[in-house]
């Protein structure tokens, strides 16, 4: 008898503490869920779809490469750091007639040497991340035209490829690398309804490891289209790793933030409750694009809409490419070193570019 109660406890006990051992991802702490499955994947879902089969195909997990820690900077192939500048006069207008001798390079507050400098002539591997949670149910449609006409406007066939990724509990990879930009379109035309969670960092973690494992030694650009919201990321995908991932892998990031853009459409009027997840949102976006070199555009109506995928087209075909080489003892491996860059004799101007880089390990 006394055997029969000691197991009855026991077993009472084991399952308890495995069911505390899963996260609550529910906002209101009321339903918690198991815990999240691997993230280190990306779940491909294709764009052909057999018309004899009513809606998309169940996905099939794929495993990607694990990487290195973000303590240990990845090796990588070469020392070149591209840095993706973007100058406008007060107007906004693109200055487009800068020469390499118009910059200065400044390394953690140092002259650095510019090693060359090119134009938009630089061809782009561009990543659009989309969020596809339950959150964006109001401005989905809209934002699906917007980023098609993207696509036909950013896209030259010669040089350039995207791909086409959605987020929602986790991330979807709906369109690899291409230069067919009906391929695209159709993947953004076979989007499945909205639904779920947002696991925006670690959707943008993956994103970047894509480009990453796609070696290439132009421009990485994600674009990513949400409200900001994160309510189911891993714990450890901190904002910090996240910007420590970008950087490492040269993306640069700009977001077409749809906030607003809900807002009105359900009210009428600009913003809303800014609550604290709406301002936690607004900070992350400004961080990560801030200390890439991107941008953040929060449209109002349609018209904006449309405005904020023109305006990144044309910085894109508009940015010159400083490439600087450090020197062989620039610092140690994971060390941050921080850049400025500036216009020489002309004032009034302003320049975005990336805020640093981390000295990479040298190859092996």
């Amino acid at each position: 008898m006394k055997l029969g109660i000691f197991l009855t406890l026991s077993l009472t006990l084991s399952l308890s503490v495995l069911a505390q051992s899963g996260r609550i991802k529910d906002p209101n702490g009321t339903k918690p869920t198991p815990t999240p499955v691997d993230r280190s994947r990306v779940i491909y879902v294709p764009t052909e779809i057999p018309s004899d089969v009513p809606g998309l195909p169940r996905p099939t997990p794929t495993t990607s490469p694990k990487r290195k820690d973000d303590d240990d900077v990845l090796k990588v192939e070469s020392t070149l750091v591209p840095i993706p500048v973007s100058v406008v006069d007060p107007n906004g207008r693109a200055i487009t007639t800068l020469k390499l001798d118009d910059f200065d390079l400044l390394v953690d507050g140092q002259k650095a040497q510019i090693g060359e400098i090119t134009r938009s002539a630089t061809p782009i591997r561009l990543a659009m991340l989309f969020d596809n949670s339950s959150s964006v149910l109001i401005a989905r449609d809209f934002e699906k035209e917007a980023a098609t006409r993207f696509f036909k406007r950013v896209l030259r066939p010669d040089s350039d490829m995207a791909a086409l990724f959605t987020v929602a509990d986790y991330t979807r990879l709906a369109q690899p690398l291409t230069r067919d930009v009906s391929m695209l379109v159709r993947a953004v035309d076979a989007f499945p309804a909205p639904e779920g969670a947002t696991a925006l960092l670690d959707g943008i973690m993956e994103v970047a490891d894509y480009l990453h494992d796609n070696a290439f030694d132009g421009r990485r650009v994600i674009v990513i289209v949400s409200d900001g919201e994160d309510t189911y990321s891993d714990y450890a995908t901190t904002l910090e790793r996240v910007v420590r991932r970008l950087q490492t892998d040269n993306c640069q990031v700009y977001v077409v933030k749809t906030k607003d853009f809900e807002n009105f459409k359900r009210t009428g009027m600009r913003g809303g409750n800014a609550n604290l997840r709406v301002l936690d949102a607004e900070r992350r976006m400004q961080e990560i694009t801030g200390q890439t070199g991107g941008a953040v555009y929060s449209p109002l109506d349609e018209s904006e809409m449309n405005a904020a995928f023109t305006q990144i087209s044309a910085e894109l075909s508009d940015q010159y490419i400083l490439s600087y080489y450090p020197d062989t003892d620039s610092g140690k491996p994971g060390d941050f070193k921080s850049i400025t860059v500036r216009v020489k004799n002309i004032p009034n101007l302003t320049v975005r570019t990336r805020k640093g880089y981390y000295v990479p390990r040298s190859r092996s």
